[in-house]
């Protein structure tokens, strides 16, 4: 990429235009994350090109890492759901394409519920009391709350595989119809 987070930014104020952020084409130690608010203050909306940043080629499956929940929890922190447009990328030559496509989901999904999942209230309680010892301790908590349940369930409803099951219709439909090709 060309240019500088500063330079798209101004750019995308200046011109009244949508600004898109993308999750691999930072400096290693940053994270998207940290420019969702900041950013929110001087453009109506955000996009976000969200993929597994690997540096040297940043269009990978989405996996479940600590910069997606960060990601989320931002997005869902800020009440900024309504304003920000998460894309996100599922580019892996290595692997089936319906699996890139089917975990990388699961996992944007699964960061999100992530963040839905916390006590938002009690956690601004808090801070708003100066109780950054209950703040803390009650994250570190959180960290251990039984999400997978909330999980299974969800997909239950829903109506998709739990677990791996999702694999089974992958292999079938990789040996039906991707084989004929």
């Amino acid at each position: 990429m060309v240019g500088s987070h500063e330079f798209y930014l101004g750019y995308a104020i200046k011109n009244n235009t949508l600004l898109c952020l993308d999750a691999g084409h930072f400096h290693p130690t940053e994270t998207i994350a940290d420019k969702i608010s900041s950013s929110l203050l001087y453009v109506d909306e955000l996009l976000l090109h969200v993929s597994r940043g690997v540096r040297w080629d940043s269009d990978h499956v989405v996996t479940l890492t600590d910069d997606l929940q960060a990601i989320m929890q931002e997005i869902v922190r800020g009440d900024y759901l309504d304003r920000v447009h998460i894309g996100l990328d599922f580019f892996d030559a290595s692997i089936n394409r319906i699996a890139a496509w089917v975990i990388g989901t699961r996992n944007g999904l699964k960061a999100l519920l992530l963040a839905l999942l916390e006590p938002r209230n009690l956690l601004r309680q808090y801070e708003n009391e100066d109780n950054y010892t209950a703040r803390l301790a009650l994250l570190e908590e959180q960290k251990v709350m039984p999400f997978g349940a909330v999980w299974d369930h969800y997909c239950e409803l829903q109506g998709v595989p739990v677990g791996m099951d999702y694999m089974k219709d992958i292999v079938a439909y990789e040996e039906s119809e991707l084989s004929k090709r």
